[in-house]
C-alpha cells in the first residue's frame, strides 16, 4: 500500500537524516515521544493539496500539544514541479495568516527538488531541505518560538547543517538518500 511505503520512507528521513544528522535540532523530543502525525494526501492537484493541509492545520489546532506536536503533510500524487510546490506552499500560508493563523502556525516546506534561491544548482545546502515527497510541515508557533529560545545560537543552525553535509560528502549522501527515496509518483 503506497500510504505505508511513504510513511516508512518518510519515517527513515527524520530518523537518519533530520534527527540523525541533527539537521534540526528541535525534531528529536517530538519525533521520540510519537508526536509527530504524518498524514499522506491523495490529493490530486495542488488545489486539493491546499484543501487537505489545510484541513490538517485544522486538526493541529483542535488536538492538544503533548499528542501531536507537528504535522508533514506527504504528497505522492500532486506538487512534483517545485515551482508549484512552493506556489502551494505561499497559498497556504497565506490563507493561515487571513484565517487568524499568525502566531498560532507556521509552515515549513521539504521537497526532491529543493533549490535555495541564489545557491549553485549542485551545491550540498539544497540537501537541507530535500525530502522523499513534497511535504508541507506544519508547526505550532509557539513550540518553535520555545525552542529557538531554548537554543543557544538558532542562527548558526543553517549553515551547521551546510557544514554537516559538506563533511559528510556527497557520495555518503546520495549512499544515505537511497536508503528512503521513494519513486516519483504522478
Amino acid at each position: 500500500m503506497i500510504e505505508d511505503a511513504v510513511r516508512t520512507a518518510i519515517g527513515r528521513w527524520i530518523d537518519e537524516v533530520v534527527v540523525g544528522l541533527r539537521l534540526c535540532p528541535f525534531a528529536a523530543a517530538p519525533w521520540k515521544a510519537g508526536e509527530v502525525r504524518i498524514v499522506v494526501s491523495h490529493a490530486a492537484n495542488p488545489e486539493e493539496a491546499v484543501e487537505h493541509a489545510l484541513d490538517e492545520a485544522l486538526h493541529l489546532m483542535e488536538v492538544p500539544e503533548d499528542e501531536v506536536a507537528t504535522t508533514l503533510v506527504a504528497f505522492p500524487h500532486t506538487l512534483a514541479d517545485f515551482e508549484t510546490f512552493l506556489d502551494a506552499e505561499a497559498t497556504l500560508a497565506h490563507i493561515l495568516d487571513e484565517a487568524g493563523g499568525a502566531g498560532i502556525l507556521q509552515v515549513a516546506s521539504f521537497h526532491p527538488d529543493y533549490l535555495f534561491e541564489g545557491e549553485e544548482p549542485g551545491a550540498l545546502s539544497h540537501w537541507t531541505n530535500r525530502a522523499p515527497l513534497p511535504i508541507l510541515h506544519l508547526l505550532r508557533e509557539a513550540q518553535v518560538s520555545e525552542a529557538v529560545d531554548q537554543h543557544p545560537d538558532p542562527e548558526a543552525i543553517p549553515a551547521d547543517n551546510v557544514r554537516r553535509l559538506e563533511a559528510l560528502g556527497r557520495d555518503a549522501l546520495m549512499r544515505l538518500w537511497q536508503r528512503f527515496a521513494l519513486p516519483r509518483m504522478r
